[in-house]
């Protein structure tokens, strides 16, 4: 079994496992209990909140919260920062590209009467900073913009947007970086980020913990309640055996990103290349030759116009491929993929679009045998072309 579905999950570190399960056999108690286990395990706490810290540059343990993982720590972000500056104003902007768990939110916060401006991106997938700057108003207290696109693997241009943000003032910018940690630099600092959040199981971490970064002195209004754990921002008995297993493989991600990212971006321009050379498939999202550049190194996303998705990843999984179609969080969905329709594309385009993504098990090998699969199931698929346009 080949597993190309990296942005969905990765395959956990052998000894982020082992750390979770030694924490779990030696440190059950509860880290709010006053007795020397739980002060034990607050100590566990604390620690990974540090070395959470030390990951990422100019940031201090206490500016992190743990939440169960990406889409929460969204959540919390999104509908913290617009409750808690509603006197600024209602107005928020975002991408029409964004991760569910932002889109969704987003449509929330306009049932509720906010308003919610959505700015459409480009082919390749992306918004620029004068895109969000010709959508500010005087009611804007928001902007939350994704770091990497989960589909498409766009990279914006955060930087730009928040060095933009700092020159108006008093809004706050959010950014989900679930997809970027461990493949792209992150300076949250640099960035003029107030909030930006991850997830543990997309670094080769456990699932259910993910990671919250509020800037000192911004204020986030609590969408839960019942105790006091995580600034009061999110109580219940904190998962102290994931939540060291999560920091582990944070830590891990960050220290390998830089050869990460040189290694999986060949791979990437091998798989473009075997793609490019079949007529009957269409790339999308940028094509950028640069590391660093517009594009994750470690996402293709490609389209079989005339084609159901679904059939594509049926045929590559009988041969041992797993790929997705648009994020998990909606692959159950049959409509056009939101993200490709945003970018501009073809109803007919955005219906058949596949994302492969790959990660450190992958080299060289692994991607020639991807490529010489998907040319044998596309030339297995060509006579149903007709059927299913």
């Amino acid at each position: 079994m080949h597993y190309f579905d990296h942005c969905a999950s990765t395959p956990p570190h052998e000894e982020v496992i082992r750390t979770m399960a030694e924490i779990m056999a030696k440190h059950y108690a509860n880290p709010s209990s006053l007795h020397r286990g739980g002060q034990e395990a607050r100590n566990l706490l604390e620690r990974a909140r540090t070395v959470i810290a030390g990951s990422f540059a100019g940031t201090d343990a206490g500016d992190w919260i743990f939440t169960s993982g990406g889409t929460e720590s969204n959540n919390m972000a999104i509908i913290g920062a617009a409750r808690s500056m509603i006197r600024k104003g209602k107005h928020l902007i975002t991408s029409a590209v964004e991760h569910p768990s932002v889109y969704d939110t987003c449509k929330q916060l306009e049932r509720e009467g906010w308003s919610v401006t959505y700015l459409p991106a480009s082919e390749a997938g992306l918004v620029t900073a004068a895109d969000v700057e010709s959508a500010l108003t005087g009611e804007t207290s928001l902007v939350s913009i994704m770091h990497v696109n989960n589909e498409v693997g766009s990279v914006m241009p955060i930087a730009d947007i928040g060095a933009m943000l700092k020159r108006h003032g008093n809004i706050a910018f959010h950014v989900d970086g679930v997809q970027s940690v461990g493949k792209m630099p992150v300076d949250l600092a640099g960035s003029r980020i107030d909030l930006f959040s991850a997830s543990a199981h997309k670094v080769g971490g456990p699932r259910g913990v993910g990671l919250l970064y509020i800037r000192p002195g911004l204020q986030l209004a609590s969408v839960y309640s019942g105790g006091g754990q995580e600034r009061d921002l999110r109580p219940g008995t904190e998962n102290v055996p994931a939540i060291v297993a999560a920091a582990k493989a944070f830590r891990l991600a960050v220290e390998g990103q830089p050869a990460r990212a040189q290694r999986m971006h060949a791979l990437r321009q091998r798989l473009l290349a075997c793609v490019a050379g079949m007529p009957e498939l269409a790339i999308n999202g940028s094509a950028d030759g640069e590391i660093g550049g517009q594009a994750a190194p470690n996402i293709v996303n490609f389209s079989y116009p005339g084609m159901k998705p679904e059939v594509i990843v049926h045929m590559l999984d009988k041969h041992g491929i797993l790929a997705s179609t648009k994020s998990a969080c909606s692959s159950k969905s049959d409509e056009p993929s939101r993200v490709l329709l945003a970018m501009g594309l073809s109803r007919e385009r955005a219906s058949s679009g596949i994302r492969i993504s790959f990660g450190d098990e992958h080299g060289d090998t692994e991607i020639d045998w991807l490529c010489a699969t998907l040319k044998k199931v596309v030339q297995q698929l060509k006579p149903l072309e007709r059927k299913e346009g």
